[in-house]
């Protein structure tokens, strides 16, 4: 596992010292669990610099949603005694907290040596945001990169008195609130530009290279979209997006929820990613992977989706890692339930839109906005990379060999048994991931009511 560079006290010093004229009051200390929910500390400059970053207990590397503490996690995968872990920080990521004059904000990593039933592990083994690090090095020594840009989907929306929810009105006093679908409405934007606004400053003060919003195709639905970059960098902007809109729409009187299926007859949210590939070795020639100079397709391009297809089945546990997620497929309009592949069609998992020769890119349509993006990124670059590496052919059609699996145990079941995402993320990150999430759709499926109980409780706010 490639652990983030070491640094002395006077880095730490001089990187709080670059964001601004006046010296920050406090470092809050950020990462993300599997649920990609931001957990962390907020501590003293000074704390800061002399334990170069925070220490966490390690007990929130296996938390469910609901904060629950399996027993098949810990003891056999974590410290029952939840012993005490290093969150290393990123100075790339430092940059003044939106909102919060005299703060700023860092993305960590976890680090250090944990005690198991199974011996010692390093909590590195266990960091999402580490696993796409190490995709990416991977790729790095087949001689490329990948610029990726993602299309996130999230939902506007109130509770009614029995909780269940609803479209949100722009502010607590507004007489407006969407009663049907307003594809692509101007109108619906306008009532919401206040948020918009005060979402996209804060985007701007951490660097989230957001490239504007539409209102999509169901009830209260937006979609944003970003401006390609490298992959690491991406995923935390995506990682960070989805805080900020939550906090931001809280202080407006409303829930931004990235659930991927709130609404039974309405369309899911879904988080798609545009992914192409870069010689880092050309020296001058053809740099672009995917397609020739002339704008053909190049084979790459085809064993590219053709190693995503053979691994599809296992990388859906990332993909839908919810219960609430196999309902946006199974009751959809543009979920694919097969991994196919092809020219421009909604239908497609990867589709290859239309596209000049140096922007050749496939579209992964497959994850939920309640997916990790450093977990779907790490499983669709490893994927991708074996294909280029063995050279399969990609599969036409809606073959058998295509189909995905139709629930998060069958998925999860996939993945427990794929040697190559088990290398590509590391067996202690897999093994950890599907004990979580199997004690998670066990807790859910065990209520009288797991929609209203489990999804609409906790899984509406936290996705």
């Amino acid at each position: 596992m490639l652990a983030l560079p070491a640094m002395s006290a006077e880095d730490l010093r001089a990187a709080l010292a670059s964001c601004g004229p006046v010296a920050p009051r406090w470092v809050e200390c950020a990462f993300g669990d599997f649920s990609a929910v931001a957990r962390g500390k907020r501590v003293h400059p000074a704390d800061f610099v002399g334990m170069k970053g925070c220490r966490a207990p390690s007990v929130v590397l296996g938390l469910t949603l609901t904060s629950g503490e399996p027993d098949t996690v810990f003891g056999p995968l974590l410290p029952a005694t939840y012993d005490d872990m290093h969150l290393v920080p990123d100075l790339s990521t430092l940059a003044p907290r939106p909102g919060r004059a005299g703060e700023v904000t860092v993305i960590c990593e976890p680090s250090g040596s944990l005690p198991t039933e199974h011996g010692p592990i390093d909590a590195a083994q266990f960091s999402p945001r580490a696993a796409l690090r190490r995709a990416v090095a991977q790729l790095a020594a087949q001689g490329l990169q990948a610029t990726v840009a993602p299309e996130l989907e999230l939902f506007l929306l109130e509770r009614d008195a029995t909780g269940r929810p609803q479209a949100a009105r722009p502010h607590a006093q507004a007489p407006v609130r969407e009663r049907c679908c307003d594809v692509l409405s101007l109108e619906r934007l306008s009532h919401f530009e206040p948020y918009f606004d005060e979402l996209y400053a804060a985007c701007d003060t951490l660097g989230i290279p957001v490239n504007g919003h539409a209102h999509e195709s169901a009830l209260a639905q937006y979609e944003v979209n970003f401006r390609p970059g490298p992959p690491v960098a991406q995923a935390d902007a995506v990682w960070r997006f989805k805080r900020l809109a939550r906090e931001i729409a809280a202080r407006h009187g409303f829930l931004a929820s990235f659930a991927p299926k709130p609404f039974l007859d309405e369309p899911g949210t879904g988080m798609h990613w545009h992914l192409s590939l870069q010689r880092t070795d050309a020296a001058g020639e053809w740099p672009h992977v995917f397609a020739q100079p002339s704008g053909e397709d190049s084979p790459a391009l085809g064993h590219f989706v053709a190693g995503i297809q053979r691994h599809a089945a296992a990388a859906m546990a990332f993909f839908a890692p919810s219960d609430m997620a196999w309902e946006r497929i199974a009751l959809s309009n543009a979920s694919p339930t097969h991994a196919t592949w092809g020219q421009e069609g909604r239908d497609l998992a990867l589709r290859i839109p239309a596209s000049g020769p140096t922007s050749r890119r496939v579209e992964n349509r497959l994850p939920g906005g309640d997916a990790n993006p450093y977990l779907l990124l790490a499983a669709t670059l490893g994927a991708g990379a074996w294909g280029l590496r063995t050279a399969p052919a990609p599969i036409a059609g809606r073959a058998e060999a295509l189909a995905l699996p139709r629930s998060l145990p069958e998925a999860l079941a996939a993945l427990a048994d794929d040697v190559l995402l088990r290398d590509v993320l590391g067996a202690p990150l897999v093994d950890l991931f599907c004990a979580v999430k199997h004690h998670e759709h066990a807790q859910r499926a065990a209520l009288a009511d797991p929609r209203t109980d489990w999804d609409l409780t906790h899984l509406l706010e936290l996705a």
